[in-house]
């Protein structure tokens, strides 16, 4: 999936595990593309949501309240989800609002 300020792909090579590569801006604008990406992972009966953020170099306090709600909605649902290799910037981000320990790995 692509929107103009960011790419998602997904890879599903590990069982159970589904693994969102993201590219790019995450913002106002393109949150929601986000949201439905992960709405559409969630119905899949995964163990673990992985958001890989290597690639982004901005995140907007919605990607940040989209993390977050679906940090919560997956540990409902008894599903780990966590960010792995942010980028600098999402790695600042999340420090600074202390969400780093919960969110990364």
């Amino acid at each position: 999936m692509t929107d103009k300020d960011l790419t998602i792909t997904e890879d599903n090579s590990i069982d159970k595990t589904a693994r969102l590569i993201l590219k790019g801006f995450v913002n106002s604008t393109n949150v929601n593309y986000l949201q439905k990406k992960l709405d559409s992972v969630l119905q899949t009966n995964c163990d673990r949501i992985i958001v890989n953020m290597q690639n982004v170099s901005f995140l907007s306090s919605g990607g940040i309240r989209v993390l977050l709600m679906y940090y919560k909605i997956a540990n409902g649902r008894k599903c780990s989800f966590y960010v792995e290799n942010p980028s600098d910037n999402v790695k600042n981000v999340l420090g600074m609002i202390a969400l780093d320990e919960m969110l990364l790995r």
